[in-house]
């Protein structure tokens, strides 16, 4: 076991996520395969110390493993599949992006002159691969020793933390991160409209008025928002409304009729539909699991 794979475990020792001293930051355990399943990443890093996670995006496929993490710049609906086992389980950091350590470490770039002049705007995914370096494994490092003490998290986790996004935007395909905190680009726009679908998932939600707020033509918006997220805004609505019924239905036990409500569909007889092609089970059927 390496020494990654070492510190994580000790961070995790039941299955599942579980929460560090440090806001933010969680380790995820999994000691068995699991199969290609539907579910919404959050806007984060994925640092894998043991095992694989294979994830789909629309037609695409992206494996991370140890010597591959996983960048997601915006919240994204996917479906992930698990290599794991009780010998090998799979061991997961997972750190959230803070959009306010990122602009200040982007805005010192900055004033370095240490930007680069070739950030393409016609293509700018929501989600990238960066390879391992020995820079990064030294950061984890550092960033896993830390947590195994209050104390040392509280004091030093946020400035760790702050290292970890550093070291990521040395990767040589981290645009998409860059792209977040320019307030310019089409990503940081696109950005902006899906932290309103997730605030207001349960409401009406017309593409129209996420154009408006991003100051985007309806056309455009559309367009931009399907390079950064794979989906079109109503495809990307649906499938979050659905994860978010799913979390319903599994942490609070409510009856279909309400989950349906409360993530903003009118027919409880459309929702069953929906969710049954999305989960390959109804609602009901998942409620009694």
């Amino acid at each position: 076991m390496s020494e990654i794979a070492r510190l994580m475990a000790q961070l995790a020792p039941k299955e599942g996520v579980n929460h560090t001293h440090l806001s933010g930051v969680n380790v995820f355990r999994g000691s068995q395969y699991a199969s290609r399943d539907p579910l919404c990443y959050s806007q984060g890093v994925l640092i894998v110390g043991q095992g694989k996670k294979r994830v789909y995006i629309e037609d695409q496929t992206f494996d991370y493993d140890r010597q591959h993490s996983l960048v997601m710049t915006v919240p994204l609906p996917v479906e992930c599949e698990t290599f794991a086992s009780i010998e090998e389980p799979v061991l997961v950091l997972m750190v959230d992006i803070n959009l306010v350590q990122l602009n200040y470490i982007v805005r010192l770039m900055d004033e370095h002159h240490q930007i680069p002049k070739d950030l393409n705007e016609s293509r700018q995914s929501g989600f990238f691969i960066a390879d391992s370096t020995e820079d990064m494994d030294c950061s984890v490092i550092r960033l896993l020793q830390a947590l195994q003490s209050p104390l040392e998290a509280k004091v030093m986790g946020e400035a760790l933390v702050l290292e970890l996004l550093y070291r990521l935007l040395d990767a040589p395909n981290a645009a998409p991160l860059y792209a977040l905190s320019l307030s310019h680009t089409r990503l940081s726009r696109v950005e902006k409209a899906l932290s309103y679908i997730h605030k207001h998932y349960g409401e009406s939600v017309e593409v129209d008025t996420l154009a408006s707020l991003v100051n985007m033509s309806p056309s455009a918006f559309h367009r931009c928002f399907k390079e950064v997220t794979t989906s079109s805004p109503i495809q990307y609505l649906k499938k979050i409304r659905l994860n978010k019924a799913r979390e319903l239905l599994q942490l609070q036990r409510l009856k279909v009729k309400e989950v349906s409500s409360q993530v903003g569909y009118e027919s409880t007889a459309q929702f069953s539909r929906e969710f049954k092609r999305y989960f390959d089970q109804s609602p009901g059927e998942f409620a009694r699991l």
